[in-house]
C-alpha cells in the first residue's frame, strides 16, 4: 500500500495519498481525494504535470509569508482550484530550536521537536488555515493537497486531526505520519532543506539534520496530548476550535470515505 500511496515526483518531496485507510464503522478513506506534500518551488515541469493530472481542486498551503516568499509557490499552469493560506506568518521550527545557539545535538533537536509539536495547536495563524483546510474539504469539490514546508509537522498535525475526524484509527494515524521516515529519495529530501537548517541553526551535524527532517512518534503524540490537555479531548478541540461540529464531520464522510 505504501508504494501505491506515493507520487513519485522529482523535486516535490513527501508527495502521497493518505488516504485508504479503515474508518470505525466498516467505511475506507477515498484514495485519489487526499494528498500531502513539501514545497513544490523546485517542482519540475513534469512534477507540475503529474499534479495537474490530479485535479486538484484546493491547494492549502499552511505555510508562512516568509516562507512563500523564500520558496514560491509553483502550481501547473491549468490549475483552476483554490490555492488557501493565512496571509501572514505561521511560524516554524524558530525559538526552539534558536534557542540552542548552534551547539544542537540530535537528542536536543528531538526534545524541541516535541516541544514544538505541543506549541502547533496553540498557533492562531495556523489554526485560520487549518479552519479553511476543513471547510474546503466538507465542500466535496474535489481533489486537494495540503502541504507546508517540508510536509511533515504542520502537515502532519492537519492530516491527523483529519483522519481523527473521519474515523481512523489512532494507530493507523500514526502509521501515515511515519511514512515522512520511509517514502520517496530520503538523502535527496534531507540533502533539499540542510542548507537551509544550518543556514537557520548553525554548523548541525548529518545526524541532527536528518532528525529535524524526520519524524517520530512522540513528535505527534506531544501535539495530541496538548490537543486533550487544552479541550479535553481531540474532538472538543475539532469542534471548538475548528468549527468540525458533527454537520461538518459528516459532510466530510459523505465526501471522503466510502462503504
Amino acid at each position: 500500500m505504501t508504494d501505491n500511496r506515493v507520487l513519485p515526483l522529482q523535486q516535490v518531496h513527501n508527495f502521497r495519498d493518505y488516504g485508504g485507510y479503515a474508518t470505525a464503522g466498516g467505511g475506507r478513506v477515498r484514495t485519489g481525494l487526499l494528498f500531502r506534500s513539501g514545497h513544490h518551488s523546485e517542482a519540475s515541469d513534469g512534477d507540475l504535470e503529474a499534479m495537474h493530472g490530479l485535479g486538484l481542486a484546493h491547494v492549502i498551503d499552511l505555510r508562512g509569508n516568509g516562507e512563500r516568499t523564500s520558496h514560491p509557490v509553483r502550481l501547473p499552469s491549468g490549475f483552476a482550484g483554490e490555492l488557501l493560506y493565512f496571509d501572514g506568518e505561521t511560524a516554524g521550527l524558530g525559538a526552539h530550536l534558536g534557542a540552542l545557539d548552534g551547539a544542537m545535538t540530535a537528542e536536543d533537536a528531538h526534545r524541541a521537536m516535541e516541544k514544538l509539536y505541543s506549541t502547533l495547536p496553540q498557533r492562531t495563524n495556523l489554526i485560520w488555515v487549518l479552519k479553511r483546510y476543513f471547510e474546503a474539504l466538507a465542500e466535496g469539490k474535489g481533489a486537494s493537497l495540503v502541504h507546508c514546508h517540508a510536509g511533515k509537522d504542520r502537515t502532519g498535525m492537519a492530516v491527523d486531526l483529519l483522519h481523527h475526524a473521519l474515523g481512523v484509527h489512532p494507530d493507523d494515524a500514526m502509521e501515515d505520519f511515519l511514512l515522512t521516515n520511509h517514502v520517496g529519495d530520503q538523502d535527496a529530501r534531507v540533502a533539499q532543506s540542510a542548507p537551509t537548517i544550518r543556514a537557520r541553526y548553525g554548523d548541525v551535524d548529518d545526524e541532527t539534520v536528518r532528525v529535524v527532517m524526520g519524524v517520530d512518534a512522540r513528535y505527534l503524540q506531544a501535539s495530541r496530548k496538548a490537543v486533550t490537555e487544552s479541550h479535553g479531548s481531540v474532538d472538543g478541540f475539532l469542534e471548538d476550535v475548528l468549527g468540525v461540529d458533527e454537520e461538518r464531520r459528516a459532510a466530510l464522510r459523505l465526501h471522503l470515505v466510502e462503504s
